[in-house]
């Protein structure tokens, strides 16, 4: 029986490319024997969750809530009895697209859907499942006449000034002139930033496409954050991006740039905004940059120390790209050459055999990966084996 709503089937259908029912365990196993790791890592299976999409681990770290862009959001038990089963969270709840899940100081654990953010009080055990309180209403993200699919993902993180931060993306490949003065006026395509009870709303920063991974530097307090670029421009252009954002109000130039510096054609006769700020770092182009974390834990070694981001893969190519988890390092808030880490499910060729979508970090220091396409989330260990070796690549193109 088909349970999606037609909302969530036309937004799955859009975001999922090739994507097939949740494979069986062994079948993800026997794939997870191919994924090159540098040296001392390994991955496995955590658990099976159809859907899976952007995680949170809970602050006391037992569990890892886990969004979908259907109707269904997971509680997975990290340790323990339990562990590495999915639950379904809050099943009297109606949700629409729920793939953001963050955490807040207090312990309450918010919600991003398509139009809202709920807030589900904490308790003993957990929290509040049957009562959540609306934090932004339904309707509240974008216009309510605005029901388009595009970059409806959402993703949410609480920042070290104790707010809430949400990337709201564009509803268009490119927006004509007239549509960008909506978006504008609406906040579409923007990172907002609000306090806990939704009150003092405010853009923090414009000219965003769609950003569905955002996480600030331990180091600093800055926030860094992916973003998807322009479609249908060729094979190699525009560059995937990820951005820095020091401070309020800066704009990082879509739609007059579709990635990088590079202009798009709907905008070219358009003078850009004042002071556009340009990715720190360049990816390649339509391997759909989306989740990323700062690694903060001590387990990894220290050359593994800074931001891993997943690449959900490409489309809008002749010849697929991404379908991978890439790390970039950081220092002293400069971001270096991002590389492969984990890599094995573009086999060059359509359909991929899994499709990383959100990294998170376990308390113990191992890396979560979700992968919507076969439903599952696995679980990248270190071991050690005393190298200090470069990682293993495959090539700048991946797969």
């Amino acid at each position: 029986m088909d349970t999606m709503n037609p909302f969530a089937r036309t937004l799955f259908a859009a975001v999922t490319l090739a994507a097939g029912p949740t494979m069986a365990a062994d079948d993800i196993a026997a794939t997870l024997g191919r994924i090159a790791l540098p040296p001392g890592f390994s991955i496995k299976l955590f658990a099976l969750a159809p859907g899976a999409r952007a995680m949170a681990v809970s602050p006391d770290g037992r569990a890892v809530i886990v969004g979908t862009l259907d109707t269904a959001v997971y509680r997975i038990a990290l340790s323990g009895p339990g562990a590495g089963r999915a639950e379904n969270f809050a099943q009297g709840v109606a949700f629409k697209a729920p793939n953001g899940p963050c955490f807040a100081p207090d312990g309450a654990l918010f919600i991003a859907e398509f139009n809202r953010i709920r807030r589900f009080a904490p308790q003993a055990g957990g929290w509040n499942e049957a009562h959540p309180s609306d934090v932004v209403p339904e309707g509240g993200l974008q216009p309510a006449s605005e029901t388009s699919p595009v970059h409806a993902a959402r993703v949410c993180r609480f920042g070290p000034d104790g707010k809430l931060y949400v990337a709201i993306g564009q509803p268009a490949n490119v927006p004509t002139q007239e549509r960008e003065k909506l978006n504008e006026k609406s906040g579409l395509g923007a990172i907002w930033r609000m306090n806990a009870d939704g009150s003092g709303r405010e853009i923090f920063a414009r000219g965003v496409r769609n950003s569905v991974g955002l996480d600030f530097d331990p180091a600093d307090g800055v926030l860094w954050f992916t973003d998807n670029q322009a479609d249908r421009m060729g094979d190699d252009i525009p560059p995937g991006e990820i951005n820095r954002a020091p401070k309020a109000g800066l704009h990082f130039g879509f739609p007059w740039f579709g990635g990088g510096h590079v202009r798009t054609r709907e905008w070219a006769g358009d003078t850009p905004p004042p002071d556009v700020v340009f990715p720190d770092v360049e990816e390649v182009a339509h391997a759909a940059d989306l989740g990323m974390i700062f690694y903060r834990g001590e387990k990894f070694p220290a050359q593994w120390r800074g931001i891993f981001s997943a690449q959900h893969g490409s489309w809008d190519r002749s010849i697929p790209v991404g379908a991978r988890v890439m790390f970039t390092p950081v220092k002293n808030g400069k971001a270096g050459k991002s590389v492969p880490f984990a890599e094995g499910w573009n086999t060059g060729r359509l359909p991929y055999l899994g499709r990383p979508v959100d990294v998170a970090e376990t308390p113990d220091g191992d890396l979560l990966v979700s992968d919507d396409q076969n439903g599952a989330i696995y679980r990248i260990t270190y071991e050690g084996d005393g190298s200090a070796r470069s990682p293993r690549l495959r090539g700048e193109g991946g797969g």
